[in-house]
């Protein structure tokens, strides 16, 4: 456990250990979370902590923010490469109160002098990331003020929730949705680039020289499996567009992310340049969505660019609305 308290309890006059003061912590920001959005999940602390603390008191002893830390080093070569740094610092926020805007900005400070101790942190690959309520609108300005930017949404749709009217109405008739299957690797290829290298735009996605290759090596077990979740647009014979998703079987690792369960995510579509806005992207949504509401996910998550101008509009069409914001910097030293 990362948050040690040095000042004590008022209200027993005992000092407040680390365990307790967590469960104190995450206790009072749960109750605030659910006031703002009921998606919003229990506070949990990650699996694994760099164990620095990250613990902030009032005068009076209580504590009003604490944070834990993340160290992730990502392997040379490897596809989540391209959606972030090599060297990422990660802070988890529990901020109390009363005044969030305060408690989170002394939390970014003993986090900024955490940072100054970590050599990786200066390397021009690095980036500090912080991952905030979206509906928390208590702390966008201290995070700004942090130098943090707002790069990255996780947005949400409850089961059974549907696009909007003039978007469901739009479906093509010539277009053909269908499974995709090892026959197509190339579209699937030149699908998923056409995505990343737009969203290379908005700093989201890094396309690096082992990208593309990374994608088609990932897409063949998927289309090898029974049920492939890939599935391709065609219009005359030729792949216009493609959605992928994991599962409900396939998303445990969302679980910390939302309340509702089970969850699965919506891991990427990509419609070509010339073909955007005639309805192949809400076409291949909805299909989608009928595969996962049949297969019981109660919420499914996706992410996108928050500076993207086509992403916001679309996906609140399809009934997908903001949950988590993720703030982010590079290098990872320049936090301020």
């Amino acid at each position: 456990m990362i948050m040690c308290v040095l000042a004590g309890d008022s209200r027993k006059g005992q000092p407040m250990n680390a365990t307790s003061a967590a469960r104190a912590a995450r206790r009072a920001v749960a109750s605030r979370w659910q006031a703002l959005d009921p998606l919003l999940p229990e506070p949990s602390e990650p699996a694994t902590t760099c164990g620095a603390d990250l613990t902030v008191t009032s005068a009076g002893g209580q504590v009003v923010a604490a944070g834990a830390c993340r160290h992730v080093h990502l392997e040379p070569g490897s596809l989540v490469l391209a959606w972030g740094a090599a060297d990422q610092f990660a802070l988890t926020p529990w901020v109390v109160g009363p005044d969030v805007g305060e408690g989170l900005g002394q939390l970014l400070d003993r986090w900024r002098r955490h940072l100054d101790g970590q050599e990786d942190a200066v390397s021009e690959d690095s980036e500090a990331l912080v991952r905030w309520p979206s509906r928390d609108v208590d702390g966008v300005r201290t995070l700004l003020e942090h130098g943090l930017r707002p790069l990255v949404v996780i947005a949400a749709r409850p089961a059974g929730r549907a696009a909007d009217r003039a978007t469901a109405a739009t479906s093509p008739r010539d277009l053909h949705i269908r499974a995709a299957d090892r026959s197509d690797l190339d579209a699937l290829e030149r699908l998923s680039m056409e995505m990343m290298r737009y969203d290379a735009h908005f700093g989201s996605v890094t396309v690096r020289p082992h990208t593309a290759r990374n994608v088609r090596e990932s897409a063949a077990p998927i289309l090898d499996a029974a049920q492939s979740w890939i599935w391709l647009a065609e219009r005359d014979g030729e792949a216009v567009g493609m959605v992928y998703a994991d599962p409900p079987r396939g998303s445990g690792w969302l679980a910390p992310l939302v309340s509702a369960q089970p969850a699965a995510y919506l891991g990427q579509m990509s419609v070509l340049p010339g073909c955007r806005g005639s309805g192949v992207g809400a076409a291949l949504v909805q299909h989608l969505h009928r595969e996962l509401d049949a297969a019981g996910a109660a919420v499914t998550l996706l992410h996108y660019a928050q500076l993207n101008p086509l992403s916001a509009p679309f996906w609140s069409r399809m009934g997908y609305r903001p949950l988590w914001t993720s703030w982010e910097v590079r290098p990872a030293s320049i936090v301020t």
